[in-house]
């Protein structure tokens, strides 16, 4: 389970992003005076700000030697159970064996 401040943190990150693009939506559909710095701003910042969140997680990972969601060797499918078993990791099947 994820801390009260993961959660808080994870909140407030998905509000600033959704608040990015409503805002991005916003600039290119009005016209008023600074629209152009402001869309543009506001383009590279719905580029820039998943990637270096991506980074953070990913320094995160490598200076506390964990793995997470964002490392290169992350195993999406470790702890999955297959086909509803229960405490078995898909990797312990012998079915990838015989192929």
């Amino acid at each position: 389970m994820h801390s009260k401040g993961q959660r808080i943190a994870a909140w407030i990150g998905i509000i600033a992003l959704v608040m990015l693009y409503i805002l991005t939506l916003i600039f290119a559909i009005f016209n008023f005076d600074g629209k152009g710095i402001l869309l543009r701003s506001s383009l590279i910042a719905t580029i820039c700000v998943p990637i270096l969140i991506w980074v953070y997680i990913w320094m995160y990972g490598l200076l506390t030697k964990k793995h997470t969601i964002a490392s290169v060797d992350y195993d999406f499918t470790a702890g999955m159970a297959k086909d509803g078993e229960k405490g078995q990791d898909a990797d312990t099947s012998d079915d990838m064996d015989t192929m």
